[in-house]
This record gives structure tokens, sequence and C-alpha cells, in this order.
């Protein structure tokens, strides 16, 4: 996979993937060709042997030798065409292949390094779609080029100067007939291009609305919407369909000049003039033949040319609009300097921090806290209070404005993301699974872990009972985002999971919200183990699971208000105490 940066527009682009391949790219040119050899060389080969027949006068028997050397070219330029025809197609098949796999990596590569908020704010649909979109689209582009443009301009130019050996005027009527049709197709290609644009954008939204729908099928049949779906899915298809019948017409208004232009160069203007001279004397049958045939072949070989430049413009369109998934530039990078953290006892602090989200009141100003190494920390407060933020601020799933957050004095600014994560292990409220078995899932904690270790950290996780139960134990797939698996099993998978990958600082976020009381009472303490000598973040809206922290931290409107152990924030009769006796069933009310 590629290092170096990915080109934003697409010319570059596709430079960019021909370069490593330029080589074979143009030995496959050299042997498609054979095309234009196909369409030029053999009318001459059949006016050279139509012109010895006519010329023979002898005896019939002897006739061989008068017409076997054009014989003999015809047999040698059909084993030619046919040699590089099929080199051709074996060297086509082996180079495409590995251009599309290394754009297709690439874009994934360059679309995985987004950031949190960049996912937040698209529809994986639509993305996956443009990833899907470019290898190929870039690859008929190339294709045509190589197997279509390039043996129809070399075909022009053989025709023309054999034609113009005959008489200059063959050649000039034909390439009258050539720069017009051209004109033609370059006159209506901007409009192919733009509508092209607008189609392969509706078709993508599309695509992703109908993806986002799928995915939500659960929703669709608790709520008894689908009739509801398909309206909705019909508004983007109808918008879809409107920009798609509109650039297909632009290519109708396109063939409607190009068959006019055939009409009267290629087939009156050349024709007749043929005819005239014939009739003159000054064409012998064989070059009648001749000219007769090559216009003919390059007539449907500029027809077909002229035909495909709307769906190549179309491609390029659809190219151009992928490349928008790598235009959008990445919201948190790597320090150029970004060395790897080194985590020891997992200290955490936040430095004079402070923070917005874009254009939104400040939610954090001028932070300053401290999380010692092996600590247990609870954030309580009410939605929308700043826990998830702060959490998300420790992970660089958004970059502050102003001040630092230091992991054992190493600001997290200046290291690498992946080492930084790699350092954190988070326990989600709704953990979201890989469609991939049930050993995959938990050995994504650490991918070197043997069998026996992801079969250790399911117990603890008190989840190998019910793997084992399963009729493909733990080689069962999950389905898309585990929804074959409860809400608690795939909290207990997601429990594993970080069991195994047994980072110095570990986050739950309402790590056991899923489960029943008798589990949540065995995972605890599990957990409790786990939590030993690391630093542990614990956001909770049942206070009670806070009881055992080393301190609270009590989050308003993106300040900490208070911060102390359970016993001694409830003596305090503070914000704490009063969210505390609000409770409902255990849990906090959402104001």
């Amino acid at each position: 996979m590629k290092t170096t940066p990915l080109p934003k527009k697409f010319l570059p682009f596709a430079l960019f993937f021909i370069k490593s391949q330029w080589k074979w790219l143009l030995l496959i040119q050299f042997f498609f060709f054979g095309w234009s050899l196909d369409s030029t060389l053999w009318p001459y080969v059949i006016m050279k042997l139509i012109n010895s027949i006519v010329n023979f006068s002898g005896e019939r028997s002897e006739a061989w030798q008068a017409i076997s050397t054009p014989i003999y070219m015809g047999i040698a330029l059909w084993i030619t065409i046919e040699t590089f025809f099929r080199l051709g197609g074996i060297l086509n098949a082996k180079v495409i292949p590995k251009i599309e796999a290394d754009i297709r990596m690439n874009m994934f590569h360059y679309v995985l390094r987004h950031s949190h908020h960049y996912f937040s704010n698209q529809m994986a649909g639509s993305v996956a779609n443009k990833i899907a979109d470019m290898p190929q689209s870039f690859t008929r582009i190339l294709e045509q080029i190589l197997m279509i443009f390039s043996p129809v301009f070399l075909a022009i130019i053989i025709s023309t100067t054999l034609l113009s050996l005959i008489n200059p005027l063959f050649s000039l009527i034909l390439a009258v007939g050539i720069i017009i049709h051209m004109s033609i197709c370059l006159f209506f290609s901007k409009s192919c291009d733009h509508y092209s644009k607008i189609h392969s954008e509706s078709r993508s939204s599309l695509v992703g609305k109908i993806v986002d729908s799928l995915t939500n099928s659960s929703n669709v049949r608790l709520f008894a919407r689908n009739k509801f779906e398909s309206r909705y899915v019909s508004d983007f298809q109808k918008e879809e369909l409107k920009k798609h019948q509109y650039s297909l017409w632009v290519i109708e208004k396109m063939k409607i000049g190009l068959g006019l232009t055939s009409f009267l160069i290629f087939g009156l203007a050349m024709n007749g003039f043929m005819l005239y001279s014939w009739v003159h004397g000054n064409l012998t049958a064989g070059e009648v033949v001749f000219i007769f045939n090559t216009n003919w072949n390059i007539t449907m070989m500029i027809w077909f040319a002229g035909l495909e430049l709307p769906q190549f413009f179309k491609e390029i369109g659809v190219c151009k609009q992928a490349l928008s998934i790598i235009q959008s530039p990445h919201d948190i990078v790597d320090d150029p300097n970004a060395v790897p953290l080194v985590v020891r006892k997992g200290k955490v602090v936040f430095d004079h921090v402070s923070f917005q989200y874009q254009k939104q009141q400040s939610l954090f100003n001028d932070k300053n806290i401290i999380i010692q190494g092996g600590q247990k920390v609870g954030l309580v407060g009410f939605s929308g209070s700043g826990k998830s933020t702060f959490v998300n601020l420790i992970l660089r799933h958004y970059d502050i404005q102003r001040g630092r957050i230091l992991i054992d004095d190493q600001d997290i600014a200046k290291v690498t993301q992946d080492s930084l994560r790699e350092q954190i292990s988070i326990i989600p409220q709704d953990p979201s699974l890989f469609h991939r078995s049930l050993m995959d899932n938990i050995r994504y904690g650490r991918l070197d872990a043997t069998d026996e270790q992801v079969i250790e950290a399911a117990k603890r996780a008190h989840c190998h009972e019910f793997i084992t139960s399963l009729p493909q134990g733990y080689q069962t797939s999950v389905g898309e985002r585990g929804v074959k698996l409860s809400g608690g099993q795939r909290q207990r998978i997601a429990i594993a999971r970080a069991i195994l990958k047994n980072a110095p600082i570990i986050i739950l976020d309402e790590a056991t919200s899923s489960l029943d009381s008798i589990t949540e009472r065995e995972i605890q303490a599990g957990l409790e183990h786990v939590m030993k000598g690391h630093t542990t973040i614990v956001i909770a809206h049942r206070l009670s699971t806070l009881s055992e922290m080393d301190r609270i931290l009590v989050f308003d409107k993106g300040k900490i208000v208070e911060d102390g152990t359970h016993d001694g924030l409830i003596k305090l009769n503070g914000h704490y105490a009063k969210m505390w006796r609000m409770q409902a069933g255990g849990f906090l009310p959402e104001k």
C-alpha cells in the first residue's frame, strides 16, 4: 500500500496509480493495437488479392503464383492479430485487478483514518459504495483508452495514409468526417460529465438510504414501518431516476448528431466520390473494395468510440464523485514527530483544557483535573453534562482548542493515535461487533492471543457458557453489528474483548447496564480483578455502582462541580447528594 499522500484531483490520482504499472500498460496498449491492424490492413490485403485476380490473364491452374503473396500476407496478418489479442487479454487480466486492488485498499486505508466526527456524519453504505465505485470506474476508463480510443486513433492514421496513396481527396473526406464526429462528441462531453456526476451522487445517496434502512430492519419491523420505509426510499429513487434519465437523454441527443454525420459524410460523400471515381476509370475493382471496407470499418470504429465517449465521461464523473471521500481532510492527524505512547502508571492529566464542538457553546473551559495512575474514578452527571466528551477527549476522538491532556506526562497530541488507543480498553454501553465469528470478535482485543487465552477471557466475562451452547461454538458468526446476539450477550463479548486486551487504562461506559442482576454481580467481581492496578474511568447512571470508586467526579454543564468519594459527597449534601436522592429504580433521570 502506498505511503505517500493520495492526490485529490482525478488526473493526478490516475497517474499516481498508473505509474507503478506503466511498463505493463504500455505493453498491453501495444498488443491492443491489434484491433487497428485488423480494421485497416485486412481491406488492404483484400484489395491486393482482388487486383491480383482481376489482373491475372493466364490459366487458372497457374493462378497460385499471382495470388500467393496476398494470401500469405493474410495468413501472417491473421496470426499476428490473434496473437496480439490473446497476449493483450492475458496481460490485462493480470494488471487491471492489481490496479483495482491498489486503489481500493488505499482509499479504504484513507477513509479508515477519518475521525469519529467524520463517521458520525456519514452513511457507511454511501462511503462503501464510493470505495467500490472508484476502482471499477477507473479501470473501465483505463480499458476504454487502451482497447478503444488509442486503437481507433491509430486506425485513423493508418487509414488516412493508405487512402491518400489512392487519392488524397478520400483522406480529406475521411478526415473531415472524423473531425465533425469528434467535435459533436466533445461538445456533449461536458454535459455528459456534469450530469453523470449529479447522477452518481444521487445513486450513492440512494444506496446509503437503502443500507440505512436495511441496517435498521429490526426497527422497521418493531414499528411496522414497511410502507413508510418504501415511501421514504422511493422519494430518493424518484430523484435518482430523474437524474439518470436526463443523463441518458444527453447521450441520445449526441447520437442523433453522430448519426447524421455518419450518413452525410461517410455514407454519401465518401461512397459517392468512390463510385464517381470508378465510373471514370480512376479506381480498380480492388481499390473500390478497399475504400468501401475501410470507410465502413473506420465508420464503425469511430461510431463505437463515440458511443463509448459518454460512458467514458460518465465513469470520470463517478470517479470524481467517489474522490470526495479522500478530498475531506483528516480532522485528527498525528504530529509529524509523533512517538508511541509508553504507559507505566496510567496517570491522566487535564491541563487547562478548553474544548467546544463546532460553532457550539464551550463545553469545557480551562479544565484542570488529575487522575492518578491506578485510581478508580467514577463520572456522574445528567445527560449532556460532559462525561462522554471527557472520555472522548482522552481517546483523542476530538482535538482540544487549548491546553494539554497528558498520560504519564506525555501530551496525547504528540503521540501516535494508534499507540494511544492501544493503551486504553473501552467497554461501551452499546457495543458493536463485527460480522465475524465470536472467536474473531473477542480476539480483536489482542490479535496475537491464542485460542486458550480467548477462551479464558470469555470465561472471566461469563460468556463461555452461552458460546459453547451454540451449534458452532466460538466459530459462530454474530451477524452484522452482532444482531444475532442479545444485548447482554454483546455486552459480555465486549467485556471479554477488553479483558483480553488488558490495557493499563480502562474506560467503562455503563458496561453492565444490559445484564441481569445475577450476571452483573458475577461480572462486577471479574471486573474488580481486571481493574486492580489499572487506571479505571467509569461512566455510570446507576450511582450505586460507584460506591467502591476511589473518586467520583460530578459533572454539570461541562464543569466538574464536585470531586470526592461516595460517602464524602453524600455528606457534602451538594449536587451528587441531590442526584442520589433523585434516582428512580437506581438510575438517574435525564435531567
